[in-house]
């Protein structure tokens, strides 16, 4: 599958899944939004780890598996929402483990309305960045790639979030830095803020 122009998905679509195929996890790779060289290579890399792991949508996956990620953005503020995950203390965007669902939107989705709290959220496909990271302790340290959307929030949407975060903040781009993101986050962030500009943001 090429990869595809961004639309919003509604509520019930089966994009939305759950769906147990490791092949429409593929699929949802495969159709990611282009991007530069760095990017691309992540995509071949995520997608020679799932031709060689059938099991890759499970956290059984020891070499590593699958997470779908969030990007919330407000669709007034253009703001982003940011976590303190409780156990690695470092501020991140909401999401987690595939565990077994294929349908990788709605993993994200779902992540991000368990994490936030907020109702009325909206997924855009296809995914609009895909990274590879370690995680884990030194002596179960695996994989985790992870397959990135742009979620819209309801303006001035309250966020509430569960055991996974100590806070919750709303930053503009320009605050990021003041959060001590990672790289991978603010290309995220750049790349969701642009998707939401071409969906009339």
């Amino acid at each position: 599958m090429a990869p595809g122009r961004l639309r919003l998905v509604e509520p019930g679509a089966a994009t939305l899944g759950p769906c147990p195929d490791l092949a429409v996890a593929r699929d949802h790779v495969a159709a990611a939004l282009p991007g530069d060289v760095a990017h691309e290579a992540r995509r071949r890399r995520v997608l020679a780890f799932l031709d060689e792991h059938p099991d890759a949508l499970h956290r059984s996956c020891r070499a590593g598996h699958v997470t779908g990620s969030a990007m919330v953005v407000d669709v007034a503020s253009r703001r982003f929402l940011l976590m303190l995950h409780a156990k690695l203390g470092r501020w991140l965007q909401p999401g987690g483990h595939a565990d077994g669902d294929g349908a990788l939107p709605g993993v994200a989705l779902r992540e991000a309305g368990e994490e936030t709290g907020i109702a009325g959220l909206a997924v855009a496909v296809p995914a609009v960045d895909v990274d590879v990271h370690e995680v884990g302790a030194p002596s179960g340290r695996h994989l985790h790639l992870d397959v990135r959307y742009l979620v819209l929030s309801p303006a001035t949407a309250i966020a509430r979030g569960n055991h996974e975060s100590r806070a919750l903040r709303w930053a503009a781009f320009g605050e990021l830095a003041a959060y001590g993101v990672d790289r991978g986050l603010v290309r995220l962030a750049a790349a969701s803020l642009a998707a939401f500009d071409s969906i009339g943001g």
